[in-house]
């Protein structure tokens, strides 16, 4: 009887996450990052070739084929549709959530292990990012994955965990090159004190065993090249390093992860501070690594949110701390029952009522997607004020967890992240069941991608185009009865009977469809 209550419970903590994680509905992909490799991965599966990452017909060097790769084989294995282009990212995801748990496990126990996961899952930054078919979270796996691994290093008699440390390196390196370097050197204080397992064997094993698939990529590049790959991997590293549009200030982190990892913040910061006095082990991997890669970051040019995916398992882990600590102050936990209490649902609600009579008709939002924001934020707000000074602990981290649990499982079910390009998907669905359009292959002309909106719109066209063509110099490359997508006007008005308009609107502006007479 034991036995089945305890299977129950495991199958309930799995279960938890499927509204999180799982959308089944209608989806449509943005343009950056995960348009572009999804189109890649098309042309992997449509050449046949699984070595070159491509942009039309010209080789993309600035980067690896590893997300790409999986997407398109993923594609292959599953069918060749979008749910398909999201296993990467959301078997990553699954896999990301477990190894928090161990974590949890292993720092603090085994009774609330299933908070710092949830913490993760309703964090703004890794939701968002959990459903995007980029190798961010991927990536923020593999670096979890190495932290654990380290984790577990108590000596040279633990070789599972040592190789594992070693294997992490290049997968991490695979999917996002230099990058792996932000999070070694953050772990530098923390590895000093277990420095004997690098010289072992198991761990160069690892290593070498990680950086096969990179090895084996760049032999099998390098044939097309007239440089080794590596050459044009720094190029990108050197460009990222000096201005650039993703420039940002040095202080850009300090008000962008308290921002991008809500509704948490707060509490993972005083976490984070908590830590400070505990033993070597606590504050090497809750405090000082975050707070180390924080640090190596702000240094680095280019700067965007996701890069501080890599730190969110240890932030969950912080937050759940931070809750604790404030439970248990005296001082504290007044102002913090209060806030959480009173001043936040106060706050949801005054907001759930702005947007409703002042900004639903100005945001572009279809009647689920509206009703789904509306009851996940009153949820929200009313979970968050049943809390009581007299609860107790487990009482007070429930209501905490359910309001933003109940929030982002409305918010996936609406489509708002799985469905980003809706308006644009609807019209594209509309072309694509022209009967002009059937099997029948769309070229494009790319003279017209000139800017980021023609790119933006061409790569959600082109990954929503039935039969994907080849790309065109110009138009006047097309034969009769030919379908390209185009921006040109003046030559369509001024050859009336060259071509023919056969599908435009405003959503896919600059872009039409045409068909040469």
């Amino acid at each position: 009887m034991i036995n089945r209550i305890l299977k129950l419970q495991n199958l309930f903590k799995i279960f938890i996450f499927f509204p999180l994680i799982f959308y089944f509905g209608k989806r449509s992909y943005i343009a950056f990052d995960e348009g572009f490799y999804a189109l890649q991965a098309r042309w992997i599966l449509d050449k046949s070739n699984w070595t070159i990452p491509f942009w039309w017909d010209e080789y993309v060097l600035d980067r690896t084929i590893g997300l790409q790769f999986l997407i398109a084989k993923s594609q292959e294995i599953f069918g060749r549709n979008m749910f398909s282009a999201y296993i990467p990212t959301t078997a990553a995801s699954l896999l990301m959530l477990f190894i928090t748990y161990k974590l949890h496990e292993e720092f603090f126990n085994k009774k609330y292990a299933i908070i710092s996961p949830l913490i993760l899952s309703t964090t703004y930054l890794w939701f968002d990012y959990s459903h995007l078919a980029t190798q961010d979270i991927i990536y923020s796996c593999l670096v979890t994955i190495g932290i654990f691994s380290l984790v577990k290093i108590k000596s040279k008699k633990n070789k599972l965990y040592i190789l594992l440390f070693g294997i992490w390196i290049g997968l991490s390196f695979m999917m996002k090159t230099f990058l792996v370097f932000v999070p070694l050197l953050s772990l530098v204080p923390y590895l000093y004190i277990k420095k004997n397992f690098l010289f072992g064997k198991y761990f160069w094993l690892g290593l070498l065993i990680g950086f096969i698939p990179f090895l084996f990529w760049a032999l099998s590049i390098n044939t097309y090249l007239e440089k080794n790959i590596i050459f044009y991997l720094v190029e990108k590293f050197n460009i990222l390093s000096n201005k650039n549009t993703f420039t940002n200030p040095i202080y850009y982190y300090f008000w962008n992860i308290p921002v991008t990892f809500q509704p948490w913040s707060i509490f993972a910061i005083i976490g984070t501070i908590c830590n400070i006095p505990e033993s070597k082990e606590k504050k090497y991997v809750l405090t000082y690594f975050p707070l180390i890669l924080i640090a190596v970051l702000s240094f680095f040019s280019t700067k965007t949110p996701y890069y501080a995916l890599q730190i969110s398992s240890i932030f969950s882990l912080n937050t759940y701390i931070g809750i604790k600590y404030l439970f248990n102050n005296k001082r504290y936990k007044k102002i913090f029952i209060f806030i959480t209490s009173k001043i936040i649902p106060f706050f949801i609600f005054s907001l759930i009522f702005t947007y409703y009579f002042f900004f639903k008709n100005l945001i572009n939002f279809n009647f689920k997607e509206n009703i789904f924001i509306i009851l996940g934020l009153l949820f929200f707000g009313l979970s968050w004020s049943f809390i009581k000074y007299k609860n107790s602990f487990k009482e007070i981290l429930i209501a905490l967890i359910i309001g933003p649990y109940l929030l982002t499982s409305f918010l996936l079910q609406s489509g708002l992240f799985t469905d980003r390009s809706r308006e644009l998907r609807e019209k594209m669905e509309y072309v694509s069941s022209l009967e002009i359009v059937k099997n029948k292959p769309i070229k494009v002309d790319k003279k017209g991608i000139k800017d980021s909106l023609s790119q933006s719109k061409i790569i959600r066209i082109s990954l929503m185009t039935p039969t994907l063509g080849e790309g065109l110099e110009s138009i006047d490359q097309l034969k009769k009865s030919e379908l390209a997508w185009t921006t040109e006007s003046k030559e369509i008005k001024n050859n009336n009977y060259s071509y023919k308009v056969i599908y435009e609107h405003d959503v896919l502006k600059p872009w039409k469809l045409i068909l040469k007479n």
